[in-house]
Order: structure tokens, then sequence, then C-alpha cells
């Protein structure tokens, strides 16, 4: 990898057929030309130079290798710009993990696709605790704190919990006015995945008679 830096000096040295010359191009001194291709020379243990008081040319050898680094040199240059163009315009397949109540998102998800049409969205929705890393996720929306330590984690936004009814169902069993109304309701709660076990309601018992609020 260290005789990667000698490359650019090499081809200019060449190109130009002067180490004084090489050395102006690059900011460096003839001196610290020389250097460098002595280093490459020994590494590689062939003369690349012909080398007189006046000027310097390739060898056989030298040729040789002139030629495969402007290729060396070209891909490099290629695959730089290549991830130059990718990281301008992103794309590529983005798996992404949402939980059921992910749907709620389809707007913003929908903006996402228009703003960048050349990533390919792969959702997954599921209000299990996926393995990110073995399972091959770019991005999971979760609540609550990651418990993988591997992960990086960003904080999009917060939530409150809000018990609602609709007004015909008031209307046909009452309006519970205290917790304690509520075991006599029909309720839907969450259940979790992984354990199976409901989700239990956080009720606040300090607030004002008729607000019901977790």
């Amino acid at each position: 990898m260290d005789s990667l830096g000698a490359l650019p000096i090499f081809i200019q040295a060449a190109e130009t057929r002067s180490f004084t010359a090489a050395g102006q191009q690059l900011g460096l001194s003839a001196s610290a030309v020389g250097k460098a291709i002595a280093r490459l020379e020994g590494r590689l243990g062939v003369r690349l130079f012909h080398r007189s008081t006046r000027t310097i040319t390739l060898t056989q050898e030298g040729h040789l290798f002139l030629a495969r680094c402007r290729r060396i040199l070209g891909e490099v240059a290629a695959a730089e710009q290549e991830l130059a163009d990718t990281h301008a315009t992103p794309s590529g397949r983005l798996r992404v993990s949402l939980p059921m109540v992910g749907m709620l998102l389809m707007p913003a998800v929908n903006a996402f696709i228009r703003t960048y049409p050349e990533i390919e969205p792969d959702l997954d929705f599921t209000d299990r605790l996926v393995d990110v890393i073995g399972e091959g996720f770019d991005v999971v929306l979760r609540t609550g704190d990651a418990a993988d330590s591997r992960l990086m984690t960003r904080v999009v936004g917060t939530f409150h919990h809000r018990l609602v009814a609709s007004p015909i169902y008031l209307e046909r069993h009452g309006t519970p006015i205290e917790p304690a109304d509520l075991v006599h309701h029909v309720c839907l709660r969450h259940r979790y995945p992984t354990t199976g076990k409901l989700e239990a309601w956080p009720l606040r018992q300090d607030r004002p008679a008729g607000a019901i609020e977790p």
C-alpha cells in the first residue's frame, strides 16, 4: 500500500522526464522525487529509469510499469467518482422495519420515495423485536431504548398514550368517569408478540372527575 503513494510521482517523472520538473508539478523537491523513485525500484527489484546528468529515460521495465500504473490510477479515480455519484444521488435497496401502526407513516414514506426515486424501499411491518444486523435491516423504527450497543440510534419524536372511544360506543355503553369503570367496558389492548402479555394502561388517578387520561 505504501507503494501506491509513489505511483503518481513515478508517472509524473516519466511524463516530464525530469525529477526536478516532476517535483515542481507535485510540490516536492527533486531530491524527494528521486528518493521516492529509488524506494519504488528497491521494492520492485528493477530499474525504472536510465539516469544521466542531464535527463532520465524509462527502461523497458519502466515502460511496462507506466502503462499498468496509468490503468491502476484510472481505476482508483473511477472508483472515487462512483462513490461520489452514489453520495450525490442515493440509490439502492433500503430495508426498513416499522411497527404495525407504521401505516400511519405512509405519507412520509411516499414523500421519501418521491424525493429519492433511485432508492428501492423494502418495508417490513411488525411489532416484534427484530435482529437489526442479523436480519439485514438498514433502519428500524421502535419505541423505547435500544438494547444493542452496536446500533446507532436517533430520537425521531415523542408520543403520548390516549384512550379513545367512538361517540356511538359511548352512547350505547355510557362514558367511564374513573379508571375503575373500565372493567365494565370493552377495551382493546396491545399484546406483546414476544411475550404474549397484554400491555397495561398506566392510568393516572389524580385527574379531575370526568377526565380519564393515561
